[in-house]
């Protein structure tokens, strides 16, 4: 048994770990934070992104960098996140192709979605969309699947990558419609939306937010909306449902670190994620874009990306897509 004198001492100790913690969490940060996004410029993942850094990196007092690491459907930058230091100034947008499809996709994934990573906070969710080049001549979904059994290849549909919701609702398109289509993948939503735009591929599957400016400057023409009604931002836009065809699909994007954050790090980002995503502006602009705010605290939000895997694996395997 430890003499009283060093069992008070230990006592002691163990009494300060909360307010060292506490102190620790209000050092945090010295130094900037890097937001790693895992896709290219100019999709909803990099939108998300840049709205939230702002408000984080004033409320922390260091600036929050977003960095752009497309690749192997948002994986690859997954991957190197999961690898880093656990300091808190690495941080990753986990999100639904890198978190909940590409598990069940790819063979050889170098991280577990939930295991390898401290999961803070969801930040928006977001329905898919059919978007088309204005000269595209088909006027509705019923004329795309008519157009793909009358053309020789069927109709290539660009996405912002393999393994995202939009790929897997190309996929799901062709199985409940039995139109000929082909996905066309890309490094990202923005470079896909360029081609849209540029007539190199003539539709796109893509998240509402990232296609919400070019729909308003007549850029691209809406064909259907993966929700359960016309969404309020775009009322002229129709549902999938409304046209005949039972799809429903969304995206969803949030906040995650290394494994081993320290508890007390991971909590001061997610009170400071809360607030700035509780500010009335922020969420007036996700709005108009077509997104809802998310609200999940950390342990959550670890459950609901476990319950994502879950869901998209039968997906992913009903449509014999595979990534080695």
């Amino acid at each position: 048994m430890l003499p009283r004198r060093a069992w008070l001492a230990g006592g002691a100790v163990f009494a300060a770990l909360p307010s060292i913690a506490c102190a620790q969490a209000s050092a945090w940060p010295t130094q900037p934070i890097r937001l790693v996004v895992p896709f290219a410029p100019g999709g909803t993942t990099d939108l998300a992104a840049r709205l939230v850094s702002q408000g984080l990196g004033m409320r922390l007092g260091q600036p929050v960098i977003v960095e752009n690491r497309p690749g192997a459907g948002a994986t690859l930058a997954s991957a190197q996140v999961a690898q880093a230091a656990p300091d808190g100034l690495t941080l990753l947008v986990s999100n639904i192709a890198s978190h909940g499809v590409a598990p069940s996709l790819y063979r050889n994934l170098r991280y577990d979605p939930v295991w390898d990573f401290t999961h803070i906070a969801l930040l928006l969710e977001t329905p898919s969309v059919f978007v088309a080049q204005p000269r595209f001549p088909a006027r509705g979904i019923a004329d795309v699947v008519r157009l793909s059994r009358d053309m020789p290849r069927g109709i290539d549909i660009a996405s912002s990558g393999t393994g995202s919701s939009n790929h897997l609702l190309i996929v799901q398109f062709g199985q409940v419609t039995g139109a000929r289509v082909n996905h066309v993948p890309y490094r990202g939503a923005g470079p896909a939306m360029t081609d849209v735009i540029a007539d190199v591929v003539p539709m796109m599957s893509d998240s509402l937010p990232s296609s919400a400016g070019h729909l308003r400057a007549g850029a691209v023409r809406g064909m259907a909306i993966a929700s359960t009604a016309r969404h309020p931002a775009f009322p002229e836009l129709p549902s999938f449902r409304e046209q005949g065809v039972d799809l429903v699909a969304s995206s969803w994007f949030g906040l995650s670190a290394p494994a081993g954050l320290p508890p007390a790090i991971t909590g001061r980002l997610s009170r400071e994620v809360a607030a700035v995503l509780a500010d009335a502006a922020l969420q007036h602009r996700f709005a108009e874009l077509g997104g809802t705010v998310g609200a999940l605290s950390p342990p959550a939000y670890a459950e609901f990306i476990a319950g994502e895997v879950a869901r998209w694996a039968p997906v992913v395997q009903a449509s014999g897509a595979q990534v080695e």
